[in-house]
């Protein structure tokens, strides 16, 4: 690489050392114009294991001390929901670029307390809202451009079982804060499907939801049914399950399947990430491109970590920026006022 190149990267630094962050790390690491320059975590055995695995040169246990000796122009926050606010706090009074994984709060008031932090204070801050980054979604979107299914989206389907949500030990080989979470299914899994259903229909101006919980070992909800309606006319329906199981290979892939439904089509997304379209008339037909088998998801953490490094570059806003992220849990939070209520609820 030139000294030109070099001098040209963007420096970053990661705070967390969990389960997910590998798929941080990873992609952090395929990016020629990004250096990561150090990684935090508590326990210091697994930020030393992480450092070592990515070529992390320098590992800490104090975010501030790390801040303090390193130099960067963004941090990744991939920590726990609590852990948000206080972090953005103090790399936004550095004058960091912020990405911080969700659900971006515990709470919708500690969201907008965030969120108006660093409009406040105009930090450059994302959200790592991946799911809409997953290739399929990105296709899907361009086919729905280009007018595949016609000019009119009729609805929008989604059913999901993930299947690693039954017995006692469910949750505690990957993530087991899981298990303790008050909001479980529609917070920390939902949100991604409100933010795609958005990305792909529109804003929502009212939704219908049941939830409830399958296994009694967990606090939260892990099943629930939402009902859609899109300001431009269209429905959605929400079907999800972390209880019961898929006949997928590989359920945490695509994490379901998609029908979307147009004026003159329909668009089908299938577990294995094959997308195939169906113009009124005519009989399914197999669309070719190429979805990613590396990382996560089809690749969703780099392609939504190229965003975020191009928009720092570019200037553009991001697609899940602060803004964005409350609309989706405003979705959200009517989707559990509406299990209380029983009644049709409108996102605030």
């Amino acid at each position: 690489m030139s000294e030109d190149s070099q001098k040209s990267r963007l420096r970053g630094a990661v705070i967390g050392a969990g389960y997910f962050s590998q798929f941080h790390y990873d992609a952090w690491q395929r990016m020629d114009d990004v250096e990561m320059v150090a990684c935090c975590d508590m326990d210091l055995d697994k930020a030393n294991t992480t450092a070592e695995q990515h070529g992390i040169p320098a590992v800490h246990q104090d975010y501030r001390q790390m801040l303090d000796e390193h130099p960067v122009d963004f941090v990744d926050i991939i920590t726990r929901p609590d852990t948000h606010l206080p972090l953005c706090d103090e790399i936004s009074s550095r004058g960091h670029a912020i990405i911080c994984q969700k659900p971006l709060a515990p709470s919708v008031q500690e969201a907008n307390e965030l969120v108006d932090l660093m409009q406040q204070r105009g930090i450059r801050f994302m959200v790592h809202e991946n799911f809409r980054f997953q290739p399929w979604y990105r296709e899907m979107k361009r086919l729905m451009e280009a007018g595949v299914i016609g000019d009119r989206l009729h609805s929008l389907s989604f059913r999901n079982r993930a299947g690693d949500g039954h017995g006692d030990d469910a949750y505690l080989a990957r993530q087991p804060y899981f298990q303790t979470m008050p909001k479980f299914l529609i917070f920390e899994a939902g949100i991604h499907t409100i933010d795609t259903f958005r990305y792909l229909g529109g804003e929502i101006s009212q939704t219908w939801c049941w939830h409830r919980k399958l296994n009694p070992v967990i606090a939260g909800e892990d099943t629930a049914i939402g009902v859609f309606k899109f300001e431009d006319g269209a429905m959605g329906l929400y079907d999800a399950n972390r209880f019961n199981e898929s006949t997928s290979k590989n359920p945490r892939y695509t994490f379901g399947e998609v029908l979307l439904e147009g004026n003159e089509g329909s668009i089908r997304l299938y577990d294995d990430g094959r997308l195939t379209f169906q113009p009124l008339g005519e009989k399914e037909r197999d669309h070719d491109y190429s979805p990613s088998q590396h990382g996560f998801a089809g690749d969703c953490v780099f392609a939504t970590q190229r965003h975020f490094i191009d928009c720092l570059r570019s200037g553009q806003p991001f697609e899940t920026d602060g803004e964005s992220y409350l609309k989706s849990l405003a979705v959200q939070e009517a989707m559990y006022a509406s299990s209380q209520s029983g009644n049709w609820e409108t996102p605030q």
